[in-house]
């Protein structure tokens, strides 16, 4: 029986789902029942946890897992219980735009005082919090591109080149050095922290944890392609001036070359893909799938929506002084370990 001997550590369990979830991917113990699935909180810890650990199969998997348990019937049927919860409370939730026109004209309007995370990082933010900061957005920065690399095959013409030419980007264009998960595993070590892939997982919040299962629910079912686009398009709106206020975070801060140079380079790039984005793979998916209209602008607003959530959780944690992980990063012991602070 082959197991695979890379990948991340299975993480903690959270609660009775995560537990079970674990427990049957080690082969000791039983799937959760449905009735274990309806009662986990949606947005909790137990049910993002679960959901994640079911997600991450189809990507590297972990270190102890038999890798044909991707498609294990009876994982999918939890996994199912658990994306028909998590897309319904997401449909109910997040206030959506009436077209994909006012969706994204609304990620176009830069606030004029804004009080969002990187706003807080850029002007008053420590070494201790950037350092928070990447190990949450690691979970995903440390695979970036990959979830919407899975909607490809549903596109095509427009759409799908323009797709397929962003995500070229994202992958270095062709060179190793240059593959953003390779910066971010850079910026990582200019802040001290352990670049592992999953290494943060069991640290991360459960807000942190939706905004990533939010990627994969859209990007691994072919009825959500419309979401997925949308998603993809606040993502890269709204990364150029983010990603400019968190290199300007970096230089005040002292964070180092790598870490600067993460967020530069996401400045200059993803204001060519907010073109790309927004007038080739909207435009061609419309143009060839004009049903899928509200399911772009439900796309978007539900990424701003988990955003703002994690945004809320994190600057709560901060402004009090507190943590905003789960269990505490290892203290820095780079050139920086003097003027860390670690509440």
């Amino acid at each position: 029986m082959e197991y695979d001997r890379e990948g991340p550590q299975l993480p903690t369990a959270r609660g009775p789902v995560s537990e079970a979830v674990g427990a049957h991917l080690l082969g000791t113990g039983p799937l959760p029942s449905p009735k274990a699935v309806a009662a986990a909180p949606v947005y909790g810890d137990d049910l993002q946890l679960a959901l994640y650990q079911c997600y991450e199969l189809h990507y590297r998997g972990f270190a102890g897992v038999r890798p044909d348990l991707e498609w294990d019937p009876g994982l999918l049927g939890v996994r199912a219980g658990l994306e028909r919860r998590f897309l319904a409370a997401l449909r109910a939730d997040t206030p959506v735009h009436d077209g994909v026109a006012d969706a994204v004209g609304a990620l176009l309007v830069e606030p004029v005082h804004g009080e969002g995370v990187s706003h807080f990082l850029r002007d008053e933010g420590e070494l201790w919090q950037l350092r928070e900061y990447a190990a949450q957005r690691s979970l995903y920065h440390l695979k970036e591109a990959d979830p919407h690399a899975w909607v490809l095959p549903r596109l095509w013409g427009r759409a799908k080149a323009a797709m397929a030419a962003v995500e070229f980007d994202e992958y270095g264009g062709g060179r190793a050095d240059r593959v953003h998960a390779r910066l971010f595993a850079d910026l990582m070590t200019d802040l001290d922290l352990d670049t592992t892939y999953g290494a943060h997982l069991d640290a991360a919040s459960a807000e942190c944890l939706a905004t990533v299962n939010m990627m994969s629910l859209f990007g691994l079912h072919r009825s959500l392609r419309g979401a997925l686009v949308g998603h993809f398009a606040a993502v890269e709106i709204t990364s150029s001036p983010g990603s400019r206020r968190l290199a300007e975070a970096m230089r005040r801060t002292g964070a180092g070359p790598a870490a600067e140079h993460f967020y530069d380079e996401h400045v200059e790039a993803d204001a060519v893909h907010e073109q790309i984005v927004r007038h080739e793979v909207i435009d061609g998916l419309l143009e060839q799938e004009p049903h899928l209209a509200a399911d772009v602008a439900f796309g978007i607003d539900a990424t701003g929506y988990l955003e703002e959530r994690l945004g809320a959780r994190l600057l709560a944690d901060w402004r009090a002084g507190r943590s905003s992980l789960r269990t505490p990063l290892p203290a820095p012991s780079g050139v920086h370990g003097e003027i860390f602070h670690i509440p």
